[in-house]
């Protein structure tokens, strides 16, 4: 894969943190590529501003940094607010459909919505919304082999909720599988009705 800036965005409790750590591991332990990845945490431990840094290549990284995300993933207003400004004009917007209004987006961007905190709470456990956004991510990107993912989603929580992570991660796979299918895809669809009607 070619140098991919990855920026991932929410609130503290969302699991934006385990998020890169799963496809970081994903990338650089299961498919034998290289992954840098660095955090940063609002004041709060839950509920603040919670970011995390990623970046995926088949060569080492040799800055740690993202200067301007090739895919955001955003899953509260603020955070689409706060990093939507320093996407790369052309790259990849995932939001968490309930919580983002998309707004003054920049050339070109493709926007991809999924209902990750339903899809939790339908599976009973809101908490595996990471989950389900890492999935969705991994269907929409084509970034990452599915099995590397699958492999670092049950190497990367405790054992007693792997397999309502591994649903979960699922559920998001299927939910952008169905949603690239279509022309244009279901879930792009969506975004333009529910965001052009301001």
């Amino acid at each position: 894969m070619q140098l991919t800036e990855i920026r991932i965005a929410g609130f503290g409790g969302q699991g934006v943190i385990l998020s890169a750590i799963v496809l970081g591991r994903a990338a650089s332990i299961h498919q034998s590529a290289f992954a840098t990845m660095t955090q940063n945490f609002g004041p709060e431990a839950r509920g603040g501003a919670c970011s995390a840094q990623l970046i995926l290549s088949d060569s080492p990284v040799l800055y740690p940094y993202v200067t301007s995300p090739d895919i955001l993933v955003v899953m509260s207003q603020e955070a689409y607010s706060r990093f939507m400004p320093e996407m790369k004009d052309g790259g990849i917007l995932i939001i968490e459909q309930d919580l983002v209004r998309v707004d003054g987006l920049k050339p070109g961007v493709q926007v991809y919505s999924v209902p990750a905190t339903r899809i939790a709470e339908e599976l009973g456990k809101r908490m595996v919304l990471n989950s389900v956004m890492v999935g969705f991510f991994t269907a929409i990107t084509r970034l990452l082999e599915p099995d590397a993912v699958r492999k670092a989603v049950a190497d990367s929580v405790p054992s007693a909720f792997r397999e309502i992570n591994l649903k979960a991660f699922e559920k998001g796979f299927e939910y952008a599988s169905l949603a690239r299918t279509g022309a244009p895809a279901a879930a792009e669809v969506e975004a333009a009705l529910v965001y052009s009607e301001d």
